[in-house]
């Protein structure tokens, strides 16, 4: 029997040296008005991130803080711990718009045969300011070949579905949400698109996919091949401008 108070979707939340951040995502995930359960996992953060944990130590359902194996086998082990029977994470420098995820929620207690639902989410700045949507569209196989248009930080998943295909694979370091959801493809059908701003991606200088771009483009291209069979000219033709020419902007930037 489910009460008001048995938590129905499971939160990850990993972090390192996020401080900054952390406060702000822990209080979109604790506006969201639905029965949760929040896991904080910490690598060890070396910044004032254990102040923001001790603040919302009694909302917390669990946390850690020490070295890790990483963001995926940080996010597999806090939805580990968990019970409900929706899951999601968010990284600790996004956010849930206020009462959203709730939208997802809603939707995947429709779509019976959906693994996952996805909604729309804002690119932001450190500052919160709305940047451009990322770019979401209706489950395409074609289209998740060329770009993955599946926004992290506004996805719900059911726990079955991620336990059948074993949630992240954790020897992934950058593109292992877009493992998930060719994983989540492949076994069981489309992800459910939910035309609705979910959450907040916040763009700056120190995330992980920013920093190793040429490692994240590697990684993605080799599992389009995998799940797809080939990599789509597109891959070829963008790596000259995402990649190159975007690695030398970073030097001049940071040139004296």
């Amino acid at each position: 029997m489910v009460t008001l108070s048995t938590p129905l979707v499971t939160i990850a939340v990993p972090s390192l040296n996020q401080g900054g951040f952390l406060h702000e995502a822990l209080e979109s995930i604790f506006a969201q008005n639905i029965p949760i359960e929040v896991f904080v996992l910490d690598g060890g953060s070396s910044d004032n991130s254990m102040d923001v944990i001790r603040k919302w130590e009694p909302s917390l359902t669990g946390w850690r803080s020490e070295k890790d194996a990483g963001q995926a086998a940080a996010i597999n082990e806090g939805i580990g711990m968990g019970s409900a029977p929706y899951v999601c994470w968010l990284n600790s420098d996004d956010y849930f718009l206020p009462a959203r995820l709730g939208k997802l929620l809603q939707s995947l207690k429709n779509e019976q045969n959906a693994p996952a639902v996805y909604g729309r989410s804002w690119n932001v700045d450190t500052q919160g300011n709305k940047i451009k949507p990322y770019w979401t569209v209706p489950f395409s196989r074609r289209h998740l070949a060329n770009r993955c248009f599946i926004s992290q930080p506004a996805t719900l998943i059911r726990r079955d579905a991620w336990e059948k295909v074993g949630g992240l694979d954790d020897s992934l370091h950058m593109a292992f949400d877009y493992d998930l959801w060719w994983k989540l493809y492949t076994q069981f059908g489309p992800l459910t698109y939910v035309e609705k701003f979910i959450a907040a991606n916040r763009r700056h200088d120190d995330t992980k996919t920013t920093i190793n771009r040429r490692q994240h483009y590697r990684e993605a291209m080799k599992l389009v091949r995998k799940y797809y069979g080939s990599v789509p000219i597109k891959w070829y033709l963008a790596w000259p401008v995402m990649v190159n020419m975007w690695l030398f902007l970073q030097k001049v930037k940071k040139s004296p």
